[in-house]
């Protein structure tokens, strides 16, 4: 393509940076989706993006699933030139948009992985051995308590925790949405035995609840990383990251209360559709019970 259509792919990007405040990561995203499609164009022999059709639109998106990508890739690769050919129809360059009314294969729901409760409380029913471990056991506990994201967990300060209140403060979730969550009491006791060590490290980062030995605060990956130690020196299979604290939280809330709406407040979805998966999960649970209990649930063997 010329190089004109290839400028307004970073205005756009520079509009959602400015504009919109998006994260780097999901602003790299749009930039590895619209090289994409810059890319497409150019094989097709395209210089302006007026020239571009619906048609053509199409054949990227098939394109691009004949070289394996999957399917929600490909929504999101659709998804972001959706928004880009809106932009150009603000700006006046398109009339309208030749994304419209296309639609990317669905992707089959898959449902989120999680620990039962007796694996919950094997995984949280241990001895600290020293100020750090202290630390990472506050960690899980609050990601189970109150149901948080890693990113955050990583982001809470001292003053978002009122201890005697049972309350954590959630300043900026995701989508810069913040919500007032209760804390459960063996996250509070986990969090008081934390606080009495935390001054044992130079605080670089005074504000941070969770800071490393250094005394700056965690990241998303050191958090990871730490719940994966705690992983093999338990002797556990399998894969175990905080979202998994989150995912079980979110499922036993609901086949405790039945209560959607209220799981879904805890968990800050915008959308309760989001939410309806962890009802799929106590569904399956009931069956497994019914399997097990049911006298006439099995065949008999012959």
């Amino acid at each position: 393509m010329d190089k004109p259509a290839v400028d307004i792919c970073q205005q756009f990007l520079d509009v959602l940076k400015v504009e919109r405040q998006l994260s780097p990561n999901t602003l790299s995203a749009y930039e590895r989706d619209l090289s994409q499609l810059v890319s497409y164009c150019s094989e097709q022999g395209l210089n302006a993006w007026p020239e571009l059709t619906s048609h053509q639109v199409r054949g990227f998106i098939a394109e691009r699933h004949r070289q394996g990508l999957g399917s929600r890739s490909l929504q999101r690769e659709l998804s972001a030139c959706r928004s880009f050919f809106a932009y150009l129809i603000k700006i006046k360059i398109l009339p309208n948009n030749p994304a419209g009314g296309i639609r990317a294969p669905k992707a089959a729901k898959s449902l989120p992985n999680m620990l039962d409760v007796d694996q919950i409380h094997g995984l949280l029913e241990v001895e600290p051995s020293g100020p750090l471990e202290s630390r990472d056991l506050a960690m899980w506990e609050l990601l189970y308590s109150s149901g948080l994201r890693v990113s955050e967990l990583a982001n809470i300060n001292l003053m978002d925790i009122d201890l005697s209140g049972k309350t954590i403060h959630v300043v900026s979730g995701k989508g810069k949405k913040s919500r007032l969550l209760p804390i459960g009491s063996k996250a509070i006791s986990a969090i008081h035995a934390w606080l009495s060590v935390r001054t044992q490290f130079d605080i670089m980062d005074e504000m941070a609840l969770f800071v490393g030995k250094r005394g700056a605060r965690l990241t998303t990956r050191a958090i990871q990383s730490r719940l994966e130690r705690w992983r093999k020196r338990q002797g556990r299979q399998g894969r175990l990251y905080p979202h998994m604290l989150r995912h079980s939280f979110a499922s036993h809330m609901l086949e405790s209360s039945q209560d959607l709406r209220a799981v879904q407040e805890l968990l800050g979805h915008s959308n309760i559709s989001t939410t309806q998966v962890y009802t799929h999960l106590d569904f399956q649970h009931l069956a497994s019970v019914y399997d097990q209990a049911h006298p006439r649930a099995k065949q008999k063997k012959k």
